[in-house]
């Protein structure tokens, strides 16, 4: 098991004239291939942690995906590049970050170079899956 870690600062929408700085940390653990662990207000008491797809964050970069409770999208910048991200977490009580795009684009490419995209399920053991579900 090896995991992969990214501590930055970013910006937490509270209203369209209200942003405050925020620390997160971004988890990519090979145990659970498939998924990254965002952890909002990451040195404080009280932080939120978030799971998602690692792909679903890897297609946030350049494309407005999601539905639900993760929604995420590109904010380009002058020349069009993905300069930072938007993240809109919550179900009841909504959160709208924006998120550094390079160090976070960087970081996936370190989880990726982990386990390839494509090879999250290879031994995986299906007898023993279907075997506990029966």
């Amino acid at each position: 098991m090896k995991k992969c870690h990214l501590s930055l600062e970013i910006t937490h929408w509270v209203t369209h004239e209200l942003a405050l700085d925020l620390d997160c940390e971004f988890t990519y653990d090979t145990s659970d291939p498939l998924a990254v662990t965002l952890v909002l207000g990451a040195d404080s008491e009280r932080s939120v942690r978030w799971i998602f797809c690692r792909q679903l964050l890897a297609d946030g970069l350049t494309a407005r995906v999601g539905e639900g409770e993760v929604v995420l999208w590109p904010l380009l910048d002058g020349e069009g590049e993905p300069a930072t991200f938007c993240a809109r977490v919550g179900g009841a009580r909504t959160a709208l970050l924006e998120i550094p795009a390079r160090p976070v684009g960087q970081w996936l490419a370190r989880t990726y170079a982990m386990v390839p995209r494509g090879t999250e399920l290879d031994g995986v053991d299906w007898d023993e899956l279907v075997q506990l579900a029966e």
